[in-house]
């Protein structure tokens, strides 16, 4: 490869939605993917739920440059306001975009990247290194292999590395040892995976929608299965953001998500501890016992479980990027110009303002994060996020500046800034608040966005209890 080839081609991370989207982008501005896939296929994470219903509707899941592509190949779309399960939408759009001539002879299935550089220098040498192109190292069936490029862009996602069970940050006592007892992610309950769950005492950790899912689909066993029981710790004592906005949230499915699980919880169709915070596994008599935290000087504990599903999220495997100087967010580990947007600690909404290369730009020049691995360990991540965000980035690298800064970013929301969610806090005095937050802070911060349907807007989004 001379170096106008190297120049003009950009090695893509992940061969998931957002990866392949990146693709499209990069062929329809004259430049060439590289496109590394882990896995044996596209969208290699989805296929591990293949199972699940996603909550966004076709409309939200297509890309615009990919359905161009497609659509030159005779593909036609799903129906706009259909929900697809994750392998329908790999079947039905991921396979055939990644067969696509244009990008088929261009996707290295099979590569999983261990490791990104510069060609001949470290990350302490700085003369000449802006010209030196990206080394990528990968490990395949043949042995490592490495490969130049004059930009990366990394959209190897989170779902791989599944927090742990730990409240700490770190795995609890004991759940490296029992790991054979505990599912990270969504299982297929109602599938493949039925005969662990059938007839057992299950727990399931977390308070997002992959934890709503899966209680709903063991709700479901449980009918079939009257053996099977449930209990549902999180570690938060408000359930507002799983349970969502209702039918105020702008994407249907995952509204009825919420109500559906607020239901299970009211019918008394599982045990719920909150405000519980692991500490410690260990097993007795065959079974699981799981240590909390102590709370005023009492230790719980939750006894005679079977099985654990871990649904406490995800976060970004960072060790690749070793040698590149990158700049994230202290505890989102998100690039730190996108961190105050979607710092869930600040934010109750699900959507973000609008941010494309400039905001997922690193130190490092030509070296972007995408799709949810941007959000690093913030949660609510959805594919039109990423999908505009590859335009963005692409624009840039073709050196389209204005085009690469006229970001435009449309999302469904979610419905919970803007319903009074009364129904676990009524007592605590935070619940009539803008966004959930206290009254008095509210009103020192918070007004509502015009246009936007009463959702929140702030005066100074940097102030504490702020949303934005």
């Amino acid at each position: 490869m001379n170096t106008n080839e190297q120049q003009r081609t950009v090695a893509v991370l992940g061969a998931g939605p957002v990866g392949l989207a990146a693709a499209a982008h990069l062929i329809g501005r004259g430049l060439t993917p590289l496109v590394f896939e882990a896995g044996p296929v596209p969208g290699a994470n989805l296929a591990s739920y293949r199972h699940v219903r996603l909550f966004s509707p076709w409309q939200y899941d297509v890309d615009k440059a990919a359905r161009q592509l497609l659509e030159r190949h005779g593909w036609t779309a799903p129906a706009a306001d259909a929900l697809p399960t994750a392998g329908e939408l790999i079947d039905d759009y991921l396979a055939p975009l990644a067969a696509t001539p244009e990008i088929a002879p261009h996707l290295l299935l099979g590569h999983r990247v261990t490791a990104i550089t510069r060609a001949g220098f470290d990350k302490v040498r700085t003369k000449g290194r802006d010209g030196a192109p990206f080394l990528i190292r990968a490990d395949t069936a043949e042995g490592p292999r490495q490969y130049l490029a004059g930009a990366v862009i990394d959209a190897t996602g989170t779902w791989s590395h599944p927090n742990p069970l730990g409240a700490d940050g770190i795995p609890a006592l004991g759940e490296a040892a029992l790991a054979a007892r505990i599912d990270y992610g969504m299982p297929d309950v109602l599938g493949s995976a039925r005969a662990r769950f059938a007839g057992k005492r299950i727990l399931v950790v977390g308070a997002g929608h992959s934890a709503a899912g899966t209680l709903i689909a063991l709700a479901r066993l449980a009918q079939d299965d009257p053996g099977t029981r449930i209990v549902w710790a999180t570690r938060g004592a408000r359930l507002d953001r799983v349970f969502g906005g209702g039918d105020a949230d702008g994407l249907p499915a995952r509204g009825q998500l919420g109500m559906r699980l607020k239901a299970l919880r009211d019918a008394g169709g599982l045990e719920l501890r909150q405000g519980f915070r692991i500490h410690a596994l260990s097993e007795i008599d065959g079974r699981l016992r799981v240590t909390g935290a102590p709370v005023a000087g009492t230790v719980p504990v939750i006894d005679g479980i079977d099985r654990i599903v871990c649904a406490a999220g995800a976060r970004p495997d960072l060790s690749l990027t070793r040698e590149l100087r990158v700049r994230h967010d202290p505890w989102l580990e998100s690039t730190d110009a996108l961190a105050p947007l979607i710092d869930p600690n600040e934010h109750s909404c699900g959507t973000v303002r609008p941010h494309g290369h400039r905001e997922l730009a690193h130190p490092e020049p030509g070296y972007y994060v995408v799709g949810a691995k941007s959000y690093g360990r913030a949660p609510n991540f959805l594919l039109a996020t990423g999908y505009e965000q590859v335009r963005s980035v692409v624009a840039a690298l073709a050196g389209d500046l204005a085009a690469a800064d006229d970001v435009q970013l449309d999302l469904p929301e979610t419905g919970v800034c803007n319903t009074r969610l009364t129904y676990d806090d009524a007592a605590s005095g935070t619940a009539d608040g803008c966004c959930g937050v206290a009254p008095a802070v509210a009103a020192a911060c918070c007004v509502p966005a015009p246009g936007a349907g009463g959702t929140c807007g702030c005066r100074t989004p940097a102030a504490a209890g702020c949303c934005a």
